[in-house]
């Protein structure tokens, strides 16, 4: 009996152990916010069953004899070890300190109900290890409550520690960037052409939290440093204004302005002005650099008082560096750009893309404006190399992938339908959506599927939830059911491009969105 027990229980900690794993994976994903916790709760229902067969096997064991009841558990507990046996992700869970912390929390909490039910009522122990089992999804978010004072103070003093970091270099240039889209593209085509001059930091990879730019700043930062260029990512109305009193920008960047993550914001008006939040915090002697061609930045601007320089950037005649004469091939793109003073130079890329040279034309404004002339930066431009998983060219034998995973938004997905439709061979699109669009997501993901109907040879789905306004658009464009194909997952989907018959052509694939793995 004793043995039965022991089994039974430590099945019960181990299935615990790997719900509650699961479970915290996606919270940090969900940017542990419970909001977001409980919408994804809501869409995956499923990821409830642990829950559910706990509650089930301790409403049962009361009525039934104790070694039956056991037995329920054992089973019960095999059901949800088998449920979260953990899988193949494309961004694991990361031990950082927070979850670290949070693991204690849950474990006292754990570990005080478990005391008091026996000092309580020792017959309730299993009774309350099954209800706090079935709680999982509830004691994580629990938890990040019970921590938040001790997160707000830690995140108080890294910031104080990297704000003095910032002020013992009074002389160093701050630069933000942010955008709806393209801000990690541009941030580091800037880095490589401001580093012909300047000894410059910029915040790695997609680091654009106010704690990724803290962590840059107090890891990065050294006293020779002359420039540093800020990403700024936002998700709600006041994450810009935060980063921007963080690290005192003198120069903005707006890349672009845009339906992205439009379920947190809510609206396009929200969006606008939490990016523009960058234009008003900059000082009157600083210099905002936006994105001419966009239509939303343009308008606002034209409608508001001018608080600093404004420096507009892209293809139009309205653009105070114009990038003009763009000859775009497979192979990369050659453009002129027109500088204010009338100096007009010609470059080379190996970008593509319509999006990738308008970033391009901002870097090269940003670093001409800061004292570089044109004419040094053509051999620099040249070299930039395209940023990982944003157009980016693999070639792998007959098969050319342009690798545009990263974070999808209908501008990008036009984009990259441009770009896929200069090459030459059999076009495959593998996409599972696009998502964060709020109430426009069905109606953005249907226009991509009727844009894709005029460029792809097949169409490749990844998901059968988020793709099937995608199908409708290729239907309502006369697309042919028969090259259409719904796989599960990436993997899938890249073993059936490679099955596709080309008859002897190149095959040219499109990878364009990659959902992270809460979704």
């Amino acid at each position: 009996m004793y043995v039965l027990i022991a089994i039974a229980f430590l099945a019960a900690a181990s299935s615990s152990a790997l719900y509650y794993l699961k479970n915290m994976h996606m919270f940090q994903l969900n940017s542990y916010k419970a909001v977001n916790q409980f919408r994804w709760l809501t869409k995956n229902l499923i990821r409830l069953v642990p829950s559910a067969a706990f509650l089930v096997s301790f409403l049962i064991s009361i009525f039934v004899p104790a070694a039956a009841g056991f037995t329920l558990v054992l089973l019960c507990s095999l059901l949800t070890a088998f449920f979260n046996i953990p899988g193949k992700t494309k961004k694991p869970l990361k031990y950082t300190m927070r979850v670290i912390r949070m693991i204690v929390t849950s474990s006292i909490l754990y570990l005080l109900a478990a005391v008091l039910s026996v000092i309580i009522e020792p017959a309730s122990f299993y009774a309350v290890i099954s209800i706090m089992s079935a709680l999982v999804p509830l004691i994580i978010i629990a938890s990040n409550y019970i921590n938040t004072p001790i997160e707000l103070g830690l995140r108080l003093w890294y910031a104080s520690d990297a704000k003095k970091m910032l002020r013992s270099s009074p002389g160093l240039m701050v630069i933000g960037i942010t955008g709806s889209y393209g801000k990690t593209s541009l941030k580091y085509y800037l880095g490589a052409l401001l580093r012909i001059r300047f000894n410059t930091l910029i915040t790695p990879e997609s680091y654009n939290t106010p704690m990724g730019v803290v962590k840059t700043v107090r890891s990065g930062l050294k006293a020779t440093d002359e420039v540093f260029v800020c990403e700024m990512g936002a998700k709600y109305r006041g994450d810009i204004r935060e980063l921007c009193e963080l690290v005192n920008p003198r120069i903005g960047v707006l890349t672009s302005i845009g339906e992205q993550h439009l379920e947190s914001f809510g609206s396009t008006d929200a969006i606008i002005d939490t990016k523009f939040e960058l234009f008003d915090y900059l000082p009157y002697d600083g210099t905002f650099f936006a994105n001419g061609d966009n239509a939303l930045i343009t308008e606002r601007l034209a409608n508001i008082e001018p608080r600093c320089r404004v420096v507009l950037y892209g293809t139009g005649e309205n653009c105070n560096y114009r990038a003009m004469d763009v000859s775009v091939s497979s192979s990369g793109t050659e453009f002129t750009v027109a500088g204010p003073d009338g100096e007009m130079c010609r470059f080379s890329t190996k970008l593509l893309g319509s999006h990738a040279i308008i970033n391009l034309t901002g870097a090269i404004a940003v670093a001409n404006d800061m004292g570089i002339p044109l004419n040094e930066l053509v051999p620099y431009v040249r070299r930039i190399a395209p940023v990982k998983h944003r157009l980016q060219l693999i070639e792998n034998g007959n098969t050319t992938i342009i690798d545009d995973a990263y974070n999808s938004n209908p501008a990008g997905c036009r984009s990259a339908l441009e770009t896929l439709s200069l090459f030459k061979g059999v076009k495959i699109l593998v996409t599972p959506g696009m998502v964060e669009l709020g109430k426009l997501q069905g109606k953005c993901n249907m226009e991509f599927g009727v844009q894709a109907a005029a460029v792809c040879d097949y169409v490749i789905l990844v998901g059968e939830r988020q793709t099937g306004a995608i199908l409708d658009g290729l239907r309502s464009a006369g697309y042919p059911d028969r090259k259409v194909f719904l796989v599960q997952n990436v993997n899938e989907a890249l073993i059936k491009s490679n099955s596709i018959p080309t008859g002897g052509e190149k095959k040219i694939v499109l990878l364009e969105n990659d959902l992270p793995d809460n979704y």
